[in-house]
């Protein structure tokens, strides 16, 4: 069956940001009395704050998790944005998979604003279908919210959809909405990881996707 829709992660897949996020992350924390270490913070990244600080400070009542979710988006807005770029070729695969015929969806746990702003980074509001963010739905990745949202966004069946992304949580919450997926080493996860999660192929980055075109799960 054709590829109907590719549903697209942002940060660490089609923009170079993970480390900018783990940077505030790692303030916001430090700032509200909570030390985490780099590597702890590292494999939480791919997941919206409403996972990502339970996951590393379990218990902490509902309201300081917002606070610490909000102060990350608040220094990674004022200190980091501005530095983020994108992937080489991103633009170039997103081109290629609109020329194929695909619909294009932006499905990220980066909060609407952010979202926007790297649709004009990307210079790809003229490729995309729709977009979803983290501030559409109830729940982050690795919950499946994004991706639902993103299939109905696209219209599409979910065995008609592929999903790319850089982090095991983007494969996760692809897989619970019958979403295959593959994955990007880009951000920084390990391919064993990606694989482990139920990532189809793996490659090093968008560039090395694109150029496998032909011979990846998105042509066949």
């Amino acid at each position: 069956m054709p590829i109907a829709a590719v549903l697209f992660d942002l940060d660490g897949t089609l923009v170079d940001s993970n480390d900018f996020h783990i940077r505030a992350w790692q303030q916001a924390f430090r700032d509200a009395g909570h030390p985490i270490p780099v590597d702890a913070i590292r494999g939480q990244i791919g997941k919206g704050g409403d996972n990502l600080v339970p996951a590393l400070l379990p218990g902490l009542p509902q309201a300081e998790q917002e606070a610490l979710a909000s102060a990350e988006g608040e220094i990674f807005q004022r200190d980091h944005l501005a530095q983020v770029r994108p992937f080489p070729r991103a633009r170039d695969l997103l081109a290629r998979v609109r020329d194929a015929g695909s619909r294009i969806v932006l499905a990220s746990s980066a909060g609407a604003e952010q979202l926007d702003h790297y649709v004009d980074l990307l210079d790809a509001r003229a490729l995309i279908h729709a977009a979803t963010s983290k501030d559409d739905v109830d729940r982050s990745k690795p919950d499946p919210d994004i991706f639902a949202a993103a299939l109905r966004q696209a219209d599409v069946a979910p065995e008609q959809a592929i999903a790319i992304g850089d982090t095991r949580w983007d494969v996760l919450a692809a897989a619970k909405c019958g979403i295959r997926s593959l994955g990007v080493l880009s951000g920084g996860t390990p391919e064993r990881e990606l694989r482990e999660a139920g990532a189809v192929a793996v490659y090093p980055d968008v560039a090395a996707l694109l150029d496998a075109y032909e011979a990846s799960p998105l042509a066949r």
